[in-house]
Order: C-alpha cells, then sequence, then structure tokens
C-alpha cells in the first residue's frame, strides 16, 4: 500500500478517537458492575423469600422454583457450597424440624400399635393365663422381632445449592461485553493511530 492510500485512510480513521471507546468501555464497566450488585442482592431477596416460606410453613417448593430459576440464569448470584464449605448454603431447618416430628409421630403411633398387636397376639397364644404374668416375655420378644428402624431422612430433602452462569444474558452480561469490546477497541485504536502516525508522517 503506497503513502497515498495510507494518508487517504489516516484522514478517515483520525477521527475516531481512541478517548470515545475508554469513555464507553468505563461507562459498560459501571453499568455492569451496578447490574452484578443488583442481580446479587434480588436473589437475597429470593433466598429471604424461601427462609421466609419454610418457617412459616407456606408454598417453600414454588419460593424455591423461583430461587432457582433466577439463580441459574443470572451472574453474580452464586448459592453453591463449593470446596470451601461444610454447609450447603440453603438449609431449610424448620421443614427439616418438621419431617422429625412428622417421622417421630409415626414411629409413636407405630409402637403403640406393635404393642396392641402384640397383646393381642400372645393372649391368643396362651389364653388360660388370667394374671399376664406369662405375657410378659412374649409380649417383648415379639415387640423385638417386629420393631422397625427409623429410616434416615435424606439431605436432599431439606438442603440445597444452585449454581450461576458464567454468563448470562442480562444487564450484567451485555455490559460485561460491550466493556470487553470497548476496551478491545480502544487498544487498537491507540496502536493504530500509532502506527499511522509512524508511517504516514
Amino acid at each position: 500500500m503506497n503513502k497515498r492510500r495510507l494518508h487517504h485512510l489516516w484522514t478517515k480513521l483520525r477521527w475516531i478517537k481512541p478517548s470515545y471507546f475508554l469513555i464507553l468501555a468505563i461507562a459498560m464497566t459501571i453499568t455492569c458492575v451496578f447490574a452484578l450488585r443488583a442481580n446479587n442482592e434480588h436473589m437475597v431477596k429470593l433466598r429471604s423469600a424461601v427462609y421466609a416460606a419454610d418457617q412459616n410453613n407456606s408454598n417453600v417448593e414454588s419460593a424455591l422454583e423461583q430461587l432457582q430459576a433466577y439463580v441459574t440464569t443470572h451472574m453474580n448470584t452464586n448459592l453453591d457450597s463449593g470446596n470451601g464449605t461444610v454447609y450447603p448454603p440453603i438449609q431449610l431447618k424448620y421443614t427439616y424440624q418438621r419431617l422429625l416430628q412428622a417421622q417421630s409421630q409415626a414411629a409413636a403411633d407405630a409402637n403403640t400399635q406393635l404393642y396392641t398387636q402384640a397383646q393381642t397376639y400372645c393372649q391368643q397364644q396362651d389364653s388360660v393365663d388370667f394374671s399376664g404374668r406369662n405375657r410378659v416375655p412374649c409380649i417383648e420378644q415379639y415387640v423385638l422381632s417386629h420393631d422397625t428402624q427409623l429410616t434416615a431422612i435424606p439431605a436432599a430433602l431439606y438442603e440445597f445449592s444452585f449454581i450461576s452462569p458464567t454468563w448470562s444474558s442480562d444487564l450484567a452480561g451485555w455490559s460485561m461485553l460491550a466493556a470487553i469490546l470497548s476496551g478491545v477497541l480502544f487498544i487498537i485504536s491507540v496502536l493504530a493511530l500509532l502506527w499511522f502516525e509512524h508511517y504516514v508522517n
């Protein structure tokens, strides 16, 4: 390319100031920071709604679905336990307590029913024993042989962790892309101006 063409191209490109791209990059970076913060604040509100629903025994499933839908589609909303933490970030302790209470009540009802069945069974086995003295070992043996152990409550019923995406198509994501693109264009424009000034002038 000869100097005349370079000079013609230079007269067109020199109106593109690198400062325009720098200002745009700064503006988009500020927008991205505020958008990321807004994403996190909205996640905190949805998480609080989950805790409130858990405590009040209201629609926990709906609140969890809304939180999961938001976290998995927005940046800076991560609710993952990761490798450095011991407990998951979402723990529904009231739901867990209600499950334990229901399980304990079911066990108590089952024990009452089992004891009644044992008495009926042992009475049929030794109907002539009016004192009931010989029935005690029979009842104990029946209860021991028919007793069922309580099953552990799965942690998945009351512990949750959600992972946010690396990039999301919201204000935070698009402003981040715009900031990166503006920064790249700023660097390219500076290098291009330096190159043209060196070869044209």
